[in-house]
C-alpha cells in the first residue's frame, strides 16, 4: 500500500485529515445562491435526518 513511500510523504498523507476539521463556525445556508452540489448535499442531509429518525422510533 505505502510501500516504497518515504517518510514524507507518508506524513503528509496522514497530516491531510486536519484539512478537513472545521473552524467551529456556523454558516447560514442561502437558497439564492445555492449551486447544484450544495442543493444535492441539503437533500442527502434531509435523507439522512429521516434515517435516523426512524431508527430511533424502532
Amino acid at each position: 500500500m505505502l510501500q516504497g513511500r518515504n517518510n514524507e510523504e507518508n506524513d503528509q498523507l496522514t497530516n491531510t485529515a486536519g484539512a478537513f476539521q472545521s473552524d467551529g463556525r456556523d454558516v447560514e445556508f442561502s437558497q439564492e445562491l445555492a449551486d447544484r452540489d450544495d442543493l444535492v448535499a441539503q437533500e442527502r442531509s434531509k435523507a439522512a435526518d429521516q434515517r435516523a429518525k426512524a431508527r430511533k422510533k424502532q
